[in-house]
């Protein structure tokens, strides 16, 4: 996640303060702290089945579990980053932890659908405050190369989480509950809570204006879109209870844009949208995390509710293409430096494809392990590296004074690309997810296979010949 839209104010050499004893110690606080940010944004997908059956919980409920969450983080980062600066990190982050703490154990509390989307959006608005002042944190902690190792362990974290999110997932809810992916946050967050302040000390916060306006309607705007495309796997694409919610996420949109280009300081300098990298780096991020979100869910309500595999197993099942998404991100941030953004975002994608092709071929009765494990690992393999490009790309092709700014964009579509990836494949594959069949998730894959095909095509044309040039650490989760 980013920290806020303008970047991190390093000093001069020769102005630093004595490096902190305890940093070290509060890098582990805080990658601690966003570990579980990440983990919850895959964790719930293993969950989901029996949370249903738990709740009564109808399709579109179940969307909005994964979407809820994603959409809050994402619509609200940038605000978040804001707050860092305005009234200081430490204390921004502290808020922002005990409203992702409570809001968890809401969560697992919850007993009806309003209950548990009311306690995803509360854990979303945690994080948003959460997650970028963590990482203004450790990029003012850190200097010099200690900052670029830092700053390789907090990337490392958001891999790490979601990987380990599918198997936590499965394993808690097999075992003590669904509840658990939620109340396992409790205790993390109030350890972390207690033992933040004594390692990263106060400091003093920087004058910034909040862009509230802009934040509210860019979320809204987004919000309005998941609404329309969960509520067309219901209501058909032409109803007016469709067509409506999309129309307002366009007037939403136009006001964003209006309200950002009049703002003296805006929550997203639009401008940056005419650097083509950065439009390159946020598109890949886009389908990147739409197609990898909407994998976990569709394999996990395939598995368990059309063929009746256990959430541990389920979890299990999820590992290797877990695994396979850092493999790829690693390979990548290797090949990028060598041959280009382009050719290792264009050979990410058309992997992706190829992988996602078996997928589309699933039956009631086939081998998972002939067809739906080797294509989920091959896709993923083919993702984690289109991930790594999203983020070199933009950061990398850009003056390093406008790497906060592009950085900021690229985080945001990070959250939003899960939470839209996950309407689209829900409405498309609503037949099989009420029914049980298997013809709505191959439908849904096929759409995911031909998305891939066609990111390929347009990441030819969009992403600018040359390698990128990293010149400071990742801005990334």
């Amino acid at each position: 996640m980013t920290h806020s839209a303008t970047g991190p104010h390093h000093a001069p050499e020769q102005h630093r303060p004595p490096a902190d004893p305890r940093r070290w110690a509060a890098l582990a606080l805080i990658c601690v702290a966003q570990f579980v940010l990440i983990l919850d944004v895959t964790v719930v997908n293993v969950a989901l089945p029996d949370m249903a059956a738990d709740l009564d919980l109808d399709r579109a409920t179940l969307t909005w579990a994964v979407t809820a969450y994603t959409l809050c983080f994402g619509g609200l980062m940038l605000l978040g980053g804001r707050l860092a600066d305005a009234l200081g990190a430490r204390r921004t982050l502290l808020a922002g932890l005990t409203v992702f703490t409570a809001a968890s154990l809401v969560t697992g509390l919850a007993e009806n659908a309003p209950m548990l989307l009311g306690g995803r959006v509360a854990q979303g608005v945690g994080a948003a405050l959460l997650s970028p002042s963590a990482l203004s944190i450790v990029t003012t902690t850190f200097h010099g190369t200690e900052r670029n190792k830092a700053l390789g362990v907090w990337a490392a974290i958001g891999g790490t989480g979601a990987a380990a999110g599918v198997l936590i997932g499965g394993a808690l809810t097999n075992g003590p509950g669904w509840q658990w992916v939620f109340y396992v946050n409790v205790p993390i967050g109030l350890a972390v809570l207690a033992a933040l302040p004594a390692l990263v000390p106060a400091r003093a916060p920087r004058p910034a204006r909040l862009d509230v306006p802009g934040a509210l309607l860019v979320t809204a705007g987004t919000g309005s879109l998941i609404y329309g495309l969960v509520k067309a796997g219901d209501a058909g694409w032409g109803a007016a209870a469709t067509l409506l919610p999309l129309a307002a996420a366009l007037v939403l949109y136009a006001a964003f844009t209006a309200v950002e280009r009049a703002s003296e300081a805006p929550l997203m300098d639009l401008r940056m949208f005419t650097r083509r990298p950065v439009l390159a780096g946020a598109f890949l991020m886009l389908i990147a995390t739409a197609l990898l979100i909407a994998f976990f869910f569709l394999g996990s309500v395939y598995l368990q509710h059309v063929r009746g595999f256990s959430p541990l197993r389920t979890g299990l099942l999820f590992l290797p293409s877990a695994v396979a998404t850092g493999l790829g991100a690693h390979l990548a941030s290797r090949l990028v430096g060598r041959i280009g953004s382009r050719a290792v975002a264009v050979g990410g994608m058309v992997i992706a494809a190829a992988g996602t092709v078996p997928l589309t071929r699933l039956s009631t009765d086939a081998s998972v392990y002939v067809g739906l494990l080797p294509g989920l690992t091959v896709a993923s393999l083919g993702l984690g590296a289109v991930f790594v490009t999203a983020t070199t790309t933009a950061l990398g092709m850009v003056d390093h004074h406008e790497a906060g700014l592009a950085s900021g964009v690229v985080n945001t579509f990070h959250e939003v690309g899960g939470s839209i990836g996950v309407a689209v494949v829900s409405t498309i594959a609503a037949a099989g997810i009420e029914r049980g069949s298997v013809g709505g998730f191959t439908d849904a894959f096929t759409v995911c296979a031909l998305t891939a095909a066609a990111s390929a095509a347009v990441a030819l044309g969009l992403i600018p010949r040359g390698k990128p040039q990293m010149t400071g650490g990742p801005h990334v989760h």
